[in-house]
């Protein structure tokens, strides 16, 4: 499947919404207590991926709520996310391959934005090493639908057109593990077409009700990725809204 170059960034009113992302990490904070009634998980790894321009410390409050509910929660540690440059490729397969020597068993990666395309790509390269991928409004089917995209381009200025081109088509292409990405269409940076998977047995997208740069601690978002990461190694199923996550963030 080819990336889509028709796909037009989100508008600016959108763009001027992604105010509301510290109102949603108030909300995430105010619903701990229902946030507590999130599936426990088995301890395995989790590899959390910032996006464009953001640290570890962007995404902080997803790894706590994930230790919280009994994951081995890990991030980065490559500083900045600046772009695709080749210590940040080669870094991100030493982590992978060091977490999973440490833990011993494969890895649940998920990826913010521009880091839910390198947790995909990951994937792609050592399926063998990856238990499932969750993508936080990562724009995988075309990144130039974004109101960054002029930004981030520097780091491909010196690709050929012809190896962008070959790099665009391969990144929709459907991975070999279980893939969800979480995707809204107020999204007011990258435009939420642009998220969407293919259908298929281990892939899915889940829509909510989010900015982009709250996706990461959003109260919802938390309990859809709890949901996912619970399931038992092998038996992957589809997201189905039920109990606990049935609330007032959801669609």
């Amino acid at each position: 499947m080819a990336a889509q170059p028709t796909i037009q960034p989100p508008s600016p009113a959108f763009f001027v919404l992604e105010g509301r992302a510290p109102f949603e990490f108030a909300a995430s904070l105010a619903a701990l207590p229902f946030l507590r009634r999130a599936p426990l998980g088995d301890g395995h790894p989790v590899l959390v991926l910032p996006g464009w321009l953001a640290s570890d410390r962007s995404t902080r409050p997803l790894r706590w709520f994930l230790r919280d509910r009994g994951y081995h929660a890990h991030g980065w540690k490559l500083g900045r996310n600046l772009g695709p440059r080749a210590e940040v490729v080669a870094g991100l397969r030493q982590r992978l391959a060091a977490l999973r020597a440490r833990h011993g068993r494969t890895i649940s990666v998920i990826g913010w934005s521009l880091g839910g395309i390198y947790a995909r790509e990951l994937a792609r390269r050592f399926p063998g090493d990856v238990r499932q991928v969750i993508t936080l409004a990562s724009p995988f089917r075309d990144p130039r639908a974004s109101r960054v995209s002029r930004l981030g381009r520097p780091d491909l200025d010196g690709v050929p057109e012809g190896r962008l081109h070959e790099l665009y088509r391969q990144l929709p292409t459907p991975l070999s593990v279980p893939s969800t990405s979480i995707y809204s269409r107020s999204d007011g940076v990258v435009a939420w077409q642009s998220c969407l998977e293919e259908d298929g047995p281990l892939r899915e997208n889940v829509e909510v009700r989010s900015s982009h740069c709250g996706m990461g601690h959003h109260p919802f978002v938390l309990l859809v990725v709890a949901d996912r990461l619970a399931q038992a190694e092998g038996t992957w199923r589809p997201f189905t809204p039920r109990g606990w996550s049935l609330w007032p963030f959801a669609t």
